[in-house]
C-alpha cells in the first residue's frame, strides 16, 4: 500500500522504473563538485550490492548530469528562432552538438566497471517487468493488493533509456520523428503483416507513462513549440547554420550507434553463450521450472509473432530510430554521410542480423528485461536484444 501511494505521488509506475534506479538513486561523493563526473557519483541502492550494477545506473545518472544544461540552451534557441536570430540559434546548436559528442563519450565507459557477464546473469532479472513473463509464471502480470486485501492484475514493462525524458527532448527539439516500428516514411508499413494502423511512435509515447510526471507534461509542452527543424528548414543558404543542425544530428546518430553496441556486447553475445551452455545441459537440467531470471530464453521449436509493448517489431525498432535520426538532414551530402554509417567497430561487436528476401528481419520473440528480448536467427544460434 506504501509503495502504490508513493508511486501514484510521483506519477510514476510501481515498478523499477529508471527514473527509480537512475534518477533519484544517486549521491554525489564530493557536495562540491558536479554530478556529471562518474568519480564523484555513488549508488544509493542496488539490488545486488555490486560494483558492476552501480556503474551500470550512474554511467546513465552522468549522462543526464551532462545533457541537462542542453534543455535551458534549447529552450533559448526556440526563442531566438521566434525573434529570426539565427546566429544565435547557430551557436546553441553548436553547443547541442558539442554535448551529444560528450554524452556518446560517456555512454562508451560502460563497459570499464560493469562486466557483461555481470550484467546479463545477476542484474538484468531484477530489471525485469511483469509484460510478458507468462514463461515465467506470470501470465497476466502481479497483483498489488490494495487496503481491502483484494487488487487486480497488473503488466509493467521493466526498466528502458526509452523512460529518459532528455533523450526523447533532443528528438523533439530537433524534430526527429519515430514512426510505428516498420513504418517507411512514405507511410508504407513492412513487412506486410504489420497493422494497418498504429500510435505515433507508440511504443516512445508508452515510455513516457513511466517517466514523472512533470518530465511527461514538459515534452508534451515542447512538441508545441519546439521549431527548430522548420526555422532551420527555411534558411537552407545559411551554411553555418545547417551544418550546426546536421552536426546535432549525426552526433545524436553516433550516440544511438553507440547504444547498439552495447547491446549487443550486454546482451546479444551473452544470450549466445547462455544458449550454447543450455544446448549441453542434460535434459533433466533443461525441463528445471522457469523463473524470472531464466525467463529470457523460450522454450525449444517454439515460434512466436515479434511484438514489443506497443506492437511494435523491437529487431526493427533500433535500427529504425537510429535511421529516422538522419531523415532531417538539411544538407544532401550531411545525410549521404550519416545514412553510410561508416563506424569504426570491433569485429565482435558487428550487428549480423538475418533478413528475408523481402528484408524483413527474421526474429523471435524472447521475454526478459524491459518486456521483450529478441533472437535474432532461425537456427537458434543467436541472441537477443532489450526493447529500446
Amino acid at each position: 500500500m506504501p509503495f502504490l501511494e508513493i508511486s501514484a505521488h510521483l506519477e510514476v509506475p510501481p515498478v523499477a522504473t529508471y527514473a527509480a534506479v537512475c534518477l533519484w538513486n544517486f549521491k554525489p561523493l564530493f557536495i562540491e563538485e558536479h554530478v556529471d563526473s562518474l568519480d564523484n557519483l555513488a549508488t544509493l541502492t542496488t539490488f545486488t550490492g555490486s560494483i558492476d550494477e552501480s556503474w551500470f545506473y550512474l554511467v546513465s545518472v552522468a549522462i543526464e548530469a551532462r545533457a541537462g544544461p542542453a534543455i535551458p540552451l534549447m529552450l533559448h534557441a526556440i526563442d531566438a528562432a521566434r525573434r529570426n536570430d539565427s546566429k544565435t540559434v547557430t551557436r546553441c546548436l553548436e553547443s547541442l552538438a558539442e554535448t551529444l559528442d560528450e554524452i556518446g563519450s560517456l555512454l562508451q565507459r560502460m563497459h570499464e566497471g560493469c562486466d557483461p557477464q555481470v550484467f546479463y546473469h545477476r542484474i538484468r532479472p531484477f530489471l525485469a517487468g511483469s509484460k510478458n513473463m507468462a514463461d515465467a509464471g506470470l501470465p497476466h502480470g502481479v497483483i498489488y493488493e490494495d487496503r481491502f486485501g483484494g487488487g487486480e492484475y497488473r503488466q509493467y514493462s521493466g526498466g528502458s533509456n526509452a523512460q529518459s525524458s532528455v533523450l526523447q527532448f533532443f528528438d523533439i527539439v530537433l524534430g526527429v520523428q519515430h514512426r510505428p516500428t516498420g513504418e517507411m516514411k512514405d507511410h508504407v508499413l513492412q513487412p506486410e503483416n504489420a497493422p494497418a494502423h498504429g500510435p505515433k511512435h507508440g511504443f516512445l509515447l508508452e515510455m513516457r507513462e513511466y517517466m514523472p510526471g512533470p518530465h511527461k507534461r514538459f515534452l508534451e509542452d515542447m512538441e508545441r513549440v519546439s521549431n527548430i527543424q522548420e526555422f532551420v528548414g527555411t534558411r537552407k543558404d545559411n551554411i553555418p547554420l545547417t551544418l550546426a543542425f546536421d552536426s546535432c544530428l549525426a552526433m545524436l546518430t553516433a550516440l544511438r550507434n553507440v547504444h547498439l553496441n552495447i547491446v549487443t556486447r550486454y546482451v546479444i553475445m551473452k544470450s549466445r553463450e547462455s544458449r550454447t551452455r543450455e544446448r549441453s545441459q542434460s535434459p533433466v537440467a533443461r525441463r528445471r521450472k522457469m523463473d524470472i531470471a531464466s525467463a529470457s530464453n523460450t522454450k525449444e521449436g517454439e515460434r512466436k509473432e515479434l511484438k514489443g509493448t506497443g506492437g511494435t517489431a523491437l529487431v526493427s525498432f533500433l535500427k529504425q530510430a537510429r535511421d529516422e535520426t538522419t531523415e532531417n538532414a538539411v544538407n544532401s551530402w550531411a545525410k549521404r554521410a550519416m545514412t553510410k554509417r561508416i563506424i569504426k567497430k570491433d569485429a565482435d561487436l558487428e550487428l549480423d542480423v538475418p533478413e528475408d528476401q523481402n528484408g524483413v528481419v527474421i526474429s523471435e520473440v524472447v521475454t526478459g528485461l524491459a518486456t521483450t528480448w529478441i533472437d535474432w536467427s532461425v537456427d537458434d544460434s543467436s541472441g537477443g536484444i532489450c526493447s529500446y
